[in-house]
């Protein structure tokens, strides 16, 4: 029997501050959009650069970590897997969303991490 694999690595600035919400069950979960720029040259040496806007959903530890470390702006590495959720609108039309599923985070020199540290944590015992 074969395996796939859904594995997404995405580098980018968080497009507003992380939201959290918890589950019914009280399980914390945390979503903040993520902006990955990408620059090319056209044929004719036309420089280009475009954005794409991805959903970022964090569950459990990483959910509260997030909440409590990231700001707007911020720039992080965010591993995870690639999820289509699938609802019925209030007019009855069917909608589908791709999201990031995190598993990992890493802070990349943003002011996020000086006020982690700021807050009592040595650097080295951020967690994430």
């Amino acid at each position: 029997m074969s395996r796939g694999l859904n594995k997404v690595m995405l580098i980018g600035n968080l497009g507003r501050d992380p939201e959290m919400r918890y589950t019914p069950n009280g399980r914390p979960v945390t979503a903040f959009s993520l902006a990955v720029n990408r620059v090319y040259q056209t044929p004719d040496g036309e420089r280009h650069e475009e954005t794409d806007w991805f959903n970022i959903v964090a569950w459990g530890d990483l959910a509260e970590m997030c909440n409590r470390y990231l700001h707007k702006g911020d720039r992080v590495y965010v591993e995870g897997r690639l999820k289509t959720r699938v609802w019925e609108g209030n007019d009855k039309q069917k909608h589908e969303q791709a999201e990031v599923i995190a598993s990992e985070l890493v802070m990349l020199g943003s002011p996020g991490r000086d006020r982690a540290a700021g807050e009592g944590l040595p650097d080295d015992e951020i967690p994430f």
